[in-house]
């Protein structure tokens, strides 16, 4: 079996972040195992940095936690530039970034907790499932 390639929403890493007990935690532990493989975008990039530096009182990380973790993304991730843009393609404008990296990167899934913001997503071959789909599916749970 071809190795899946993922985008991971903003709100798995947050909810990385929130419990390290949960599938968000699990699937963000794979990183870099071989599991699957990870893409990002500068602007992706980015929105991760900007949410986790606003809920970093929440999530009890320091600047330079962020920073840690954003750095490791980055390193572990393949990066890709997006050239074009079909917005608006889904009902939240801020979604748009995960769906153009995901078609440029032709990745399988997109990994989110809102599967319902990405409706359409499968016009362009990708299933949107959560962390515990995405473990289930790579055989990680069960």
């Amino acid at each position: 079996m071809k190795t899946p390639d993922i985008v991971l929403d903003t709100n798995v890493i947050i909810s990385a972040q929130r419990s390290q007990r949960g599938a968000a935690a699990k699937l963000m532990s794979l990183i870099g195992t071989g599991r699957f493989e990870i893409h990002l975008s500068v602007s992706l990039a980015l929105e991760y940095e900007n949410v986790l530096r606003r809920q970093s009182n929440v999530l009890r990380l320091t600047r330079e936690d962020v920073s840690d973790l954003i750095d490791a993304l980055c390193t572990l991730s393949h990066h890709h530039k997006i050239y074009f843009l079909w917005r608006p393609q889904l009902r939240d404008a801020g979604d748009e970034l995960v769906l153009e990296l995901a078609v440029a990167a032709k990745c399988n899934y997109i990994v989110t907790y809102n599967r319902k913001d990405f409706a359409g997503a499968e016009k362009f071959g990708l299933k949107v499932v959560t962390p515990k789909e995405f473990l289930q599916e790579i055989g990680e749970l069960k």
